[in-house]
């Protein structure tokens, strides 16, 4: 079914908060990573965990949107979904990382979900090719 069908007619996916939104964009990029881990070759289980570990840690995830904003990537409606993901109260404490981090990954995720759900899937596949590669190359990885 593509996304964005059922529910734009009784609400609007714009209006759906932070979590909410990075609830199906951590989906959204997980898919994405495993799927390119898989097409490069790797089939083993656990150098696959370790591999896309490497893309969707909040780490991984809060230093690509980093560069996104250095570079002057996302426009104003994006960052202002950034924002709104960012600043979501997650009422959850961060595993392996400090809050901060937490929070910002919390804040791509919520753009990814947001793009897909509003059936912006141009600027989506952008956003997800310039992520990974991001990703890539700062654990030294080819993309």
């Amino acid at each position: 079914m593509e996304a964005g069908v059922m529910m734009s007619t009784n609400r609007e996916w714009r209006q759906l908060n932070g979590l909410a939104l990075a609830y199906m964009g951590d989906a959204v990029y997980e898919q994405r990573v495993r799927y390119e881990l898989l097409k490069q070759g790797a089939v083993r289980p656990n150098r696959l965990h370790k591999a896309a570990t490497m893309y969707v840690s909040a780490k991984a995830q809060a230093a690509v949107l980093f560069q996104m904003g250095e570079q002057g990537v996302l426009t104003e409606e994006e960052q202002a979904i950034v924002r709104r993901g960012r600043n979501a109260k997650s009422h959850t404490t961060p595993k392996n990382t400090d809050v901060a981090t937490y929070r910002n990954a919390t804040g791509f995720e919520a753009l990814l979900g947001y793009l897909y759900l509003t059936n912006k899937h141009e600027r989506l596949e952008e956003l997800l090719k310039l992520a990974l590669t991001m990703a890539a190359q700062k654990e030294g990885n080819p993309s």
